[in-house]
């Protein structure tokens, strides 16, 4: 055998040497963290930075007000239905600066009720969620938000469950045929303050249209953590927002409550969230209360 030959040969049983070993690495633990990380569970959401556009402080146009938090980070932003805003004018600012308006907040819902003894109240509460659909709609947006009713002296729980629920089933066939869905949120009205009561809630319409906006703040001080509240509404929950609540604290700055973020975006992860908009919910103002609210999500939301 010629010494050519005895150089492939030791050439070829190196490299087969080589490759054996490379992939027997790779089967030991932790021997592919440096070529491929496991995405967070943020960067597996994608999730999008919004606000209620009553926390855009400050004068100017709509889309002055659309530029201003694009500035800042933000993606996208929920507009009142009705409000002082027209639709039109919001409308054009969003296709000229690009932020999204994902959709709407019934903004009479606790004047208005949906559960009020009076049949005339429930009307106009019923007209203010149609005209919220219409508005979301034109908006291009996919939810509007509603507090379906409020347990007080007009109103046992079961009188509220029953009555909104007969007003709501009376604005689905409007917010199929407008590609919007009507998603309850969780709020102080002595009404839904458990996760099981939400799940009985939305599926008596059997129906996807209706589903839930959880407030992962507000929910903090009747017992049971945001996390659980969101693996149990499963996918059931259309859309999220948040403040910061601590039940020492009571209300504080967004990173400085008892939400557990890592367990919240693992719980997210796992039910599949395709809400995409993670909307804070806080006091607003000017830019640099602005920047300080978007430096505050980032923070806990991972962006």
């Amino acid at each position: 055998m010629s010494q050519e030959m005895n150089r492939r040969q030791f050439g070829l049983s190196a490299a087969t040497l080589c490759a054996s070993a490379s992939v027997f690495a790779a089967g030991l633990p932790g021997a592919n963290a440096a070529n491929a990380r496991e995405e967070t569970p943020a960067q597996k959401l994608k999730l999008k930075k919004a606000v209620k556009f009553g926390m855009i402080g400050g004068k100017g146009s709509v889309e002055e007000k659309f530029n201003l938090i694009k500035k800042l980070g933000f993606q996208g932003v929920e507009m009142d239905s009705p409000s002082g805003v027209s639709v039109e004018e919001a409308v054009a600012a969003k296709d000229k600066t690009g932020i999204v308006i994902h959709g709407v907040v019934d903004s009479v819902h606790w004047k208005d009720t949906l559960s009020h003894p009076d049949e005339a109240v429930r009307k106009k509460g019923l007209d203010a969620l149609l005209g919220a659909i219409k508005d979301c709609k034109a908006y291009g947006g996919t939810t509007v938000l509603l507090v379906p009713g409020v347990v007080n002296k007009d109103a046992t729980y079961e009188q509220c469950f029953e009555r909104s629920a007969a007003e709501v089933k009376k604005a689905i066939p409007l917010a199929k045929e407008s590609g919007v869905k009507i998603a309850m949120e969780t709020v102080w009205n002595n009404f839904i303050t458990k996760p099981e009561q939400m799940v009985a809630y939305v599926d008596q319409f059997q129906d996807d249209t209706v589903g839930a906006y959880f407030d992962i703040s507000n929910m903090i001080k009747y017992g049971v953590t945001p996390a659980q509240w969101i693996r149990i509404l499963g996918k059931r929950l259309l859309k999220f927002d948040f403040k910061g609540y601590s039940k020492a604290k009571t209300w504080c700055e967004i990173g400085q409550g008892d939400e557990d973020w890592p367990e919240v975006l693992k719980a997210l992860v796992e039910v599949g969230y395709k809400g995409e908009f993670a909307t804070s919910e806080v006091g607003g103002g000017g830019e640099e209360r602005l920047k300080t609210i978007a430096q505050q999500m980032n923070k806990v939301l991972g962006l």
